[in-house]
């Protein structure tokens, strides 16, 4: 059964935005940290960006200052603002928690920065 579902990716050119949005499952999504995660081609994934319950952030070094994630807890929905886009940040993104193990994973939304 489908747990999460991620959309928003698209083609960019560097420095401009894009907003992804993940819809979850409000049993997992109301009550654990959410996150965001990337996997670029070759690459393994990697933790992009964390959300508390409360709204408590935290940020991979790469995307400080230029991404920005939040919740709608009463919507089950999580977003990740993308500003001031580069060509590293080209990935498949995905969302999932990191406190429940043995999960699936969504299908990711496609992100490509390039001029």
């Amino acid at each position: 059964q489908v747990q999460f579902v991620e959309s928003g990716g698209g083609l960019v050119q560097p420095g401009g935005s894009l907003r992804l949005s993940c819809a979850a499952s409000g049993s997992i999504f109301r009550l654990h940290v959410m996150g965001w995660y990337r996997q670029a081609p070759g690459k393994q994934r990697e933790l992009v960006a964390l959300i508390t319950t409360v709204g408590i952030t935290t940020y991979a070094d790469s995307v400080k200052g230029r991404f920005t994630i939040s919740r709608d807890n009463a919507k089950t929905t999580m977003y990740l603002q993308m500003n001031s886009l580069k060509p590293e940040d080209t990935a498949v993104y995905y969302c999932n928690t990191p406190e429940i193990t043995g999960g699936s994973w969504g299908q990711g939304t496609q992100v490509t920065v390039s001029s």
